[in-house]
């Protein structure tokens, strides 16, 4: 995206005081504009075909279409924008299928304004924070899973120790001041380290090196 032109954002949910809501407060900002709105994910996926916005805010439980399958199908098409999730409450149960699907992040509506117009900026420079939501989340998700991992699992053979070092604590919900805290490390060495471990491991962002992460078991829930 060109530093010349503001970040352009599509709405997606079937409340129109949502939209209402979120536009409001992003039309605001001078690097920000809502380039539209949908009532559905089947509309969601028009609007973005046709205006090509650089993120979209995509509510899961539409109508017609729901936020994954419009998630599935605009991060299938030849330029998908950055895709973040939005749901009433932090249990839904579609929430990682959207993050499998390529959605960059999630937010809960409830959020405040200063947090919203974070997300959006982070999401679209790609170091969008996982909230202890999303980690909660994905930790439920392989509560069920097989039996820990003996060394590094095979797709993170890859990464030196560090770089596994500095995934284990994305993993755990950590910032990049945290974790250079932990590891005392500068925040820009953590940076560079992520930059070194998306690309290894062929990953967009922190929210899909976290789900690598759990799917690999380098990263077990109550670890």
């Amino acid at each position: 995206m060109s530093v010349d032109r503001p970040i352009r954002v599509l709405l997606a949910d079937d409340q129109a005081l949502v939209r209402a809501g979120f536009s409001s407060i992003l039309s605001r900002l001078p690097d920000i504009e809502v380039t539209g709105e949908a009532g559905d994910g089947a509309e969601a996926v028009d609007l973005a075909t046709r205006l090509r916005p650089d993120l979209v805010l995509m509510d899961i439980r539409m109508p017609r279409m729901d936020g994954l399958a419009a998630t599935e199908r605009l991060m299938a098409s030849a330029h998908p924008p950055k895709i973040v999730v939005l749901t009433t409450f932090d249990g839904d149960e579609f929430v990682y299928g959207a993050l499998r699907a390529g959605a960059v992040g999630f937010l809960l509506k409830d959020i405040s304004p200063e947090q919203l117009v974070a997300a959006v900026r982070s999401a679209v420079s790609g170091d969008a924070m996982l909230s202890p939501s999303v980690t909660r989340l994905l930790i439920e998700a392989y509560v069920q899973s097989p039996a820990p991992v003996t060394g590094v699992p095979e797709q993170l053979t890859d990464l030196t120790e560090r770089e596994v070092d500095v995934l284990r604590e994305v993993a755990r919900g950590r910032s990049n001041a945290e974790i250079g805290a932990t590891l005392f490390l500068a925040e820009t060495t953590i940076k560079t380290h992520l930059a070194r471990i998306y690309t290894k491991l062929a990953v967009r962002d922190r929210v899909h090196a976290v789900v690598l992460a759990y799917e690999s078991g380098l990263v077990r829930p109550g670890s």
